[in-house]
Parts: structure tokens; sequence; C-alpha cells
């Protein structure tokens, strides 16, 4: 329901004498329960749906709106309302923010990043829960999850992961133990760019999802992950092991090391544009101006990682937004006047992956953005992610 609040708002208005903005949170909720219903699950007679959410509105004692919602509800039941928007033809910005439920603001600027087409694909990816993906470094794994009742089918971009078709994951031995953890192949693709290292930093480490890759290909390395927020450290610590990993609870621009190390993984915190498959409710929150402020920041994370490069040693960039204002002009900015630096042209390492039978998506070039990474949801099958490679003189 979430994926689809602004359409579900949009049809709730129709019928409504008042603003959604108007409406108290309680019978907002009641009526974009039924709107769902309504207009997307053919399973639930609209009667009942009307039904339901009327008596939803007198549960949370707010009597006096049940005739009001009962009205909205049944001419909304009764309109020709079409059951499912991403049949309908969509021909501009506006149209595609309508019909797949994304902000307006966003869309546009897919759109003129991306093209009309791409952007929609984007959008439509965004509106459907993706299927799990899960990282297996043990063989014998398969067969175990299996006899859990896992269904699983082979990574469409990593030779090492997994889809999970059917069953859950969570509730089996091997995740409460820590074995196997569920994980998007874009970001398992991330931590694999790293390569391999005798002395490796990643710098926002937690939750850790790439620290763990990191440590499983890189077996006799040390590896120093850094985590702000120490209840964060805390469930790093948990989800990653390795008795090679030493977590430390720190802010990357104030982390000073004795030595540096020859490989650097800055996975920056960012709007998650690319991720709104997993995380709907960041289409709501987020706003134009929050932008600028993680541009800023990131800057800062990425120059201070920098710091920590070995000369010879090489630094990976990422995040999971679809921004450009979080991605290439944060590396621009990060590069202007340092000398040492230069990008490191990434078509070079997925030739090494697929060389080395680790990645098996076969259309390199829609990988690639000049010299960078980009995974588009909808164009890939994971989230989106932006990867930078730069190495030290």
């Amino acid at each position: 329901m979430l994926r689809w609040r602004s359409l579900l708002d949009t049809e709730i208005s129709r019928f409504s004498n008042k603003g959604v903005e108007k409406l108290d949170i309680g019978v907002l909720t009641a009526l974009r329960l039924a709107a769902y219903q309504l207009l997307f699950l053919d399973r639930i007679p609209g009667r009942a749906a009307v039904h339901e959410s009327v008596e939803l509105v007198k549960r949370a004692r707010k009597g006096s709106a049940a005739p009001f919602a009962n009205a909205v509800l049944r001419k909304l039941a009764n309109a020709s309302a079409v059951k499912s928007a991403e049949q309908e033809d969509i021909s501009s910005a506006a149209a595609l923010s309508h019909k797949l439920a994304h902000s307006l603001w966003l869309v546009e600027r897919w759109v003129q990043r991306f093209g009309l087409n791409r952007a929609g694909q984007i959008c439509g990816y965004d509106q459907h829960a993706p299927a799990a993906a899960v990282r297996l470094t043990d063989a014998g794994l398969d067969a175990e999850l299996k006899s859990d009742g896992i269904d699983l089918t082979p990574g469409l971009l990593l030779a090492s992961a997994r889809r999970v078709r059917a069953g859950n994951v969570s509730r089996t031995r091997a995740f409460a133990e820590g074995r196997v953890a569920i994980q998007d192949e874009a970001s398992q693709l991330v931590a694999m760019l790293v390569g391999k290292g005798s002395r490796i930093l990643d710098c926002c480490a937690a939750p850790g999802g790439k620290t763990r890759v990191l440590a499983e290909r890189n077996p006799k390395s040390s590896i120093v992950a850094l985590e702000l927020h120490e209840h964060r450290a805390r469930l790093l610590r948990k989800l990653v092991p390795a008795t090679k990993v030493e977590v430390i609870n720190s802010d990357v621009l104030a982390f000073k090391a004795t030595a540096g190390f020859d490989r650097v993984l800055a996975d920056v915190p960012c709007s998650g544009t690319g991720t709104l498959a997993h995380n709907p409710e960041i289409k709501w929150r987020l706003k134009p101006a929050d932008l600028a402020d993680l541009h800023g920041r990131q800057t800062a994370i990425l120059r201070a990682a920098m710091r920590n490069v070995e000369p010879g040693g090489r630094l990976v960039y990422s995040t999971c937004s679809l921004e450009p204002e979080e991605n290439e002009e944060v590396v621009e900015k990060a590069l202007s006047g340092e000398a040492a630096f230069r990008i490191v042209d990434c078509r070079v390492e997925l030739d090494r992956l697929r060389v080395e039978g680790e990645l098996v998506w076969s259309d390199l070039e829609s990988l690639i953005s000049g010299r960078f990474i980009r995974t588009i949801p909808g164009v890939h099958p994971c989230d989106g992610f932006f990867v930078a490679m730069l190495q030290k003189s």
C-alpha cells in the first residue's frame, strides 16, 4: 500500500469534498486500505473492502466520520477505476508520476537523465517487492536450504548469488547462525569490486553485508570496519564474526590509522533512491533540498577515505542513489586539486570478474556509465548502485 500512496490519495480525493491533507490520519489510513483493495486486489469483493474500512473508522473512535468514509468508498467502488496502473499509456513525467506513484520531482529528474522509457522501467520496478537475493560461499548450503523449504534459482548478476523463489530464508538455521545473509546482488557486486588486499578499510560498514563479502574474499587480510553509531557497530560485530575484522566505533572523518590501506571501501550514507523497491517510504520522505546536504557529507567522507589510501592503493566509492549530486559530482568535487588520485575505468574490473567466472551478467555495456558503474532498477535485476574506483599514484 505504501508503494501506491500518492495514487490512492488522488483516487480518494476524487470522491471527497476535502483534501486528504485535511483528513484525520486514522480515517485516511482506513480509506487508503480500502482504496488499495478496490484498485489492486481482485479476490476481495468491493462491498467487503468498503465495510471493513468503515468498521475500522468506527473502531478508531471516529464514528462521526463513518458516513463520510462509506460515501467516499462506495463512489470509488462504483467508479470504473483501472485495476493495474502499470498498463496505462504513459507519455510524460507527470503521467508517469501519477500512474506509478512516485514524487513528480524525482520522476522529472529521471526522465531528464535517463529518458522517459528508462524512467518508466525504474518506477515500474519500484512498485513490486523484488525477490530476495542471498550470497552463498559454501556449496553445501544449496542442499541445506532446499531441505528447509527454500526454493533457490541462480543469481542473475553473480555466480555466487542465489534468488529466493519461495520460502523464508530468515527462518532457517543457516540464517540464524550467520552462514547465509540476504543481500541485493548489486550490493554484493560493489564489495567484490574492492578486490584483494592485505590491509582493507571499510569506512561506513554497518550493517555489514559488504564487510562480510570482503572478509570472505580476503580470509588472510587485516580488515578494519568503521561505524559511526555504537548500536550499529554492535550489530556489525554480530553479523561479521570473522576474527580478521576489527570493528571500530568511529567517525571516518576523525579516524587516524597508524598505516595506510591498499584497499578502501567508502559506501557512503545516501538518499537511497536506487532502493525504492525495498524502501518505498523514501520517495515520500525525501526532499530536493536533502541532496545538497548529502553531497556535502559524502564529499567529506570520500576525502577522509582518500587520506587512508597508501601509495598504489585503490579506493571504491559507492552509493545506492540514482542522483548525480551524490555520485559523479561527489567524485569530481573530491578530486578537485587532488593530483595523487586518478579514476580507474570500471570496465576493466568488470571484465576481470567475468573472466574469473564471478560475473554472469552478459550485457556489460549496460552496467557502464562513462568510467563508472551504474546499475539501474528495471534495467538490471537489482537495486540502483553507483561505483567509482580511484587509484592513488
